[in-house]
């Protein structure tokens, strides 16, 4: 009987510490639930460019992870920040405070993005930058909370601008839209030119969503530069182009149109006789092989176009976070972030990608050129590709970052 009653109690603890295991693992994730919020552009002039185009990315990524995580449901929320800095950061400290978000993504416009990146840090919650390219996110701004997973301008601006100054454009122009992203592109192509042993002779800014590039165009066209270099997007990069060809610019052969941050939904936005010769970097091109037209051709069911970077990006971004969650067996950030910077990348947008410690995603990017009307053989057929990048030569070499979290050697 004492043996008996031995072997009894002993079943009851060990159930007893089953149950308090399993309990524990369950407690693991905060508030019982997943978190994610994507704060983009919805309305404005990136909304092409990201908006729901992005939304449907990461809803696709969360319902093909299955909706739950560790056995907890994942919700998705989605708010505007209509291209301000103080709006977007008000929700962001919105959501972090009152409505328990682990993670917010997304973030086209870098002005908002930094702004967010930084109330992440400070809430200890985990900010993915998807849509923004001012390399700050992993320089000078650079968090333990923050990922930068498409592109940034110092890779944007290394690709493009050492390619084309070796095909003999060595003298540049640059007309820059005139907030944080502008800015630092205008900089690093600088830079790049430069040292390649070209030469800027002239740049302008524009404020965002400008109605009329006339002016500014002229200026470029009278300067005289063997190429333009664009640094906007969305909308304004729309409307460069069509008014440099109202101007006859690409027709004179005399002068190069370069986009700098040019997206595939850019390209349909404004037609392949527009955009015919324009050469750009991109880090993922829908038709580039059967992984990334598998996907595009289910994200084309839901929003009737195929995917630019930014779109691809937050689907790899969102399934690369919660499949960390599920390694980790927790929400919680710093775990979450090392998880992710410990697992690699490999799916239809980057092959042997990493996150370093300053945030970065370090993958290859791609040189393509717009195709003529003649060359292109079915819809969205839109870019040839002219070189693979290696990630090595578009990532800030750790000795020249800023970033207190990267090991210089």
């Amino acid at each position: 009987m004492k043996t008996q009653r031995w072997q009894h109690s002993c079943l009851t603890i060990a159930i007893a510490a089953l149950s308090t295991a399993a309990y524990a693992q369950q407690s693991k994730i905060s508030d019982e639930v997943v978190k994610i919020g994507v704060i983009t552009d919805m309305s404005g002039n990136y909304s092409d460019f990201a908006g729901q185009g992005a939304v449907t990315a990461v809803k696709m990524a969360i319902e093909d992870f299955g909706g739950k995580v560790l056995g907890k449901p994942i919700e998705l929320i989605v708010a505007d920040h209509l291209n301000k800095a103080d709006i977007g950061a008000a929700k962001a400290r919105e959501w972090f405070d009152t409505q328990k978000v682990d993670v917010i993504t997304e973030l086209t416009n870098s002005s908002v993005a930094l702004a967010v990146v930084k109330l992440a840090k400070e809430k200890n919650r985990i900010a993915i930058v998807n849509g923004a390219l001012t390399a700050r996110i992993t320089n000078e701004d650079c968090t333990p909370n923050s990922i930068h997973y498409v592109a940034d301008t110092y890779g944007l601006a290394k690709g493009t601008g050492e390619a084309v100054v070796a095909e003999g454009g060595n003298t540049w122009y640059l007309l820059a839209a005139d907030y944080a992203f502008g800015a630092l592109m205008q900089e690093q192509l600088t830079q790049v030119v430069t040292a390649s042993g070209g030469k800027v002779v002239g740049a302008l800014k524009h404020p965002l969503s400008t109605p009329d590039f006339s002016s500014f165009l002229l200026q470029a066209q009278n300067s005289g530069a063997k190429v333009i270099g664009l640094a906007n997007g969305g909308v304004d990069l729309v409307n460069t182009m069509k008014t440099a060809n109202e101007f006859g610019i690409p027709q004179s052969g005399k002068q190069t149109l370069i986009g700098l941050a040019t997206v595939i939904t850019d390209i349909h936005g404004m037609g392949l006789k527009t955009a015919q010769g324009l050469t750009l970097t991109t880090a993922f091109y829908w038709d580039a092989d059967e992984q990334t037209r598998k996907f595009s051709k289910r994200y084309f069911e839901r929003m009737k176009k195929m995917p630019n970077m930014i779109h691809a990006g937050n689907y790899s971004s969102t399934m690369h976070y919660l499949n960390a969650v599920k390694a980790a067996g927790t929400d919680d950030a710093q775990t979450v972030m090392a998880k992710m910077r410990e697992m690699p990348i490999n799916d239809f947008f980057a092959k042997n990608g990493r996150i370093r410690e300053d945030g970065k995603m370090v993958h290859d990017l791609y040189l393509m050129q717009v195709k003529t009307p003649a060359e292109s053989k079915y819809p969205w057929d839109y870019y040839k590709l002219k070189a693979v990048i290696p990630a090595s030569s578009v990532t800030l070499p750790a000795a020249q970052s800023k970033c207190a979290l990267l090991p210089k050697s």
